[in-house]
């Protein structure tokens, strides 16, 4: 999609700190973060919300989590432990219509989140 920033910086179009990249995912530091580490894992594969996977798209979707945790070990946050979301939607804070994981860690997190 060329107005979607996420898959311009997937094109390396667009810079951002990138710290993880294969053929299916990529990851980026968060330019907004709400923790010590907040990265976004990103499917290549421009998809809007949940509500878009189909049913062949799940391996993409255990990717992202795999990933996830993944980073989330490299950087220290297992041990205590760390948050993962997706928002969907403008109700639920999604704010780029490309779907993506936040890892976030390095504080304590309240429940309910907001």
């Amino acid at each position: 999609m060329p107005d979607c920033i996420f898959c311009n910086i997937l094109a390396h179009k667009t810079p951002a700190k990138i710290v993880y990249e294969d053929d299916q995912v990529a990851a980026i530091e968060d330019i907004r973060p709400q923790a010590p580490v907040h990265l976004l894992v990103i499917p290549r594969q421009h998809v809007v919300t949940l509500n878009d996977f189909k049913a062949q798209d799940e391996p993409l979707l255990g990717r992202l989590f795999t990933v996830a945790a993944r980073l989330a070990k490299e950087r220290g946050l297992e041990s205590k432990g760390y948050r993962t979301v997706i928002n969907n939607g403008a109700w639920a804070g999604q704010s780029v219509a490309h779907l993506h994981v936040h890892v976030m860690g390095g504080r304590v997190f309240h429940w309910p989140p907001g």
